[in-house]
C-alpha cells in the first residue's frame, strides 16, 4: 500500500466516523476514530523508523 493510498483510507475513515456522528450513530462514530487513530500512529511510527 502506498503512502497515497494509506491516506485516503485514513480520511476515509475519518469522514466515515464525522458522518456517523452526525447521523447519530455513535458507536460507529467512535469505532471510526479510534481506527484512524490507531492506523495514524502505526503509518507515522513505520515512516519513522525507516
Amino acid at each position: 500500500m502506498t503512502d497515497f493510498q494509506r491516506d485516503i483510507l485514513i480520511g476515509l475513515m475519518f469522514i466515515v466516523g464525522i458522518l456517523g456522528f452526525i447521523s447519530g450513530e455513535f458507536i460507529v462514530s467512535t469505532i471510526m476514530f479510534a481506527t484512524a487513530a490507531v492506523f495514524t500512529n502505526i503509518v507515522l511510527s513505520h515512516r519513522l523508523h525507516s
